[in-house]
């Protein structure tokens, strides 16, 4: 009898709980509030589609493609046939050794199957995915190689230009100051070829003194109102220009207000071209230079009065950077002017 009683108690609490529960349920819902005012509308964002077939559409690509067929970066033979498999070249004879270089600063070694230089050589992955970023490897100034505690900058995206055209090594008056003499132990000593990076910024040859005076580095106008980008990247136009890094004639007119058919501006490539030659001349009638014109010209090895290496210093370098003077007009004739003065009033004494 007293195990039915407890039940009773339990099945009482059970009632109990279940109408207090009840006593609490929630009433009918009142009427809604008034709608709040609408919030400002959001700006659509650009379709991201569009942006990136602004260069990568195929007709784009195409043109490109075309364009820098036309370039002698695109053969490669000038650089890749005869250096583009060694690592000490590096980073500027094969597309392996170039992107090797700027990824990872240093290469892996010798490479068994160099290839010439590709869209993907200078253009690497995107950062920031706007319509200016054109993802090039390089565009910060870049350090000079003649010397460590020079700065080449050609501003902006030019600068990836900078790391490959620049001297690869110093002169005579940076290596062997104060020597009267200079030791030229090979046919191939020089600043190395493509030196247009020195030419316009005004910096890294031998500035012999003489009656003609040098410009301030850097003032070089087609260092501070043009660019390498801004001449040989012009919109491109019967065959020069855009990525076929052809001198743009069209922007060089643009520029100067003028409407020449060729690059030579105030009779500057005609001067230069004869002071080059009379340079040469003279270093062939002192025995620092042979060759011809069919075969080309090499210093012969031997020992020097270090003015002579320093001439042929200034030639070799001022002859390979095949503007003939257009890169930096007064600077370039100063060096020739000045190198030509000096080696006569030496012969005088």
């Amino acid at each position: 009898m007293k195990y039915v009683s407890f039940l009773k108690l339990i099945c009482l609490g059970f009632v109990f709980a279940l109408l207090a529960t009840s006593c609490v349920k929630e009433g009918p819902m009142g009427p809604a509030g008034a709608d709040g005012s609408d919030g400002q509308d959001g700006m659509d964002g650009e379709d991201g589609n569009v942006t990136c077939l602004v260069c990568h559409s195929g007709t784009n690509m195409e043109q490109k493609q075309g364009q820098f067929a036309m370039s002698a970066h695109s053969a490669g033979a000038i650089a890749v046939d005869y250096a583009g498999a060694q690592a000490r070249c590096a980073p500027c004879h094969s597309h392996e050794q170039f992107v090797q270089t700027m990824t990872l600063g240093s290469v892996a070694g010798n490479i068994t199957n160099p290839s010439a230089w590709k869209c993907s050589t200078c253009h690497g992955i995107h950062k920031t995915f706007e319509g200016v970023d054109y993802a090039l490897r390089a565009s910060d100034p870049v350090t000079a190689n003649f010397n460590s505690s020079v700065t080449l900058d050609m501003k902006g995206n030019s600068n990836l230009c900078a790391v490959c055209h620049q001297t690869r090594t110093a002169g005579p008056s940076i290596t062997n100051p104060d020597s009267e003499t200079f030791r030229i132990t090979n046919t191939h000593w020089g600043p190395h070829h493509g030196p247009q990076a020195n030419v316009l910024a005004g910096v890294g040859f031998e500035e012999i003194p003489g009656s003609v005076p040098y410009p301030d580095a850097g003032t070089a106008a087609h260092l501070t109102q043009a660019s390498c980008t801004g001449c040989h990247m012009g919109d491109f136009n019967t065959g020069q220009g855009g990525h076929s890094f052809i001198p743009s004639l069209k922007a060089c007119n643009d520029c100067h207000g003028t409407s020449l058919d060729d690059y030579n501006y105030g009779g500057k490539q005609t001067q230069v071209h004869g002071l080059l030659v009379s340079l040469r001349d003279k270093l062939i009638d002192l025995s620092v230079v042979a060759g011809s014109d069919e075969e080309g010209y090499h210093p012969v090895p031997g020992t020097y009065p270090t003015l002579y290496a320093q001439a042929y210093f200034n030639w070799i370098g001022l002859e390979e950077d095949r503007s003939q003077g257009a890169h930096n007009p007064k600077y370039v004739v100063a060096l020739l002017m000045n190198t030509i003065e000096a080696l006569n009033n030496y012969q005088a004494n």
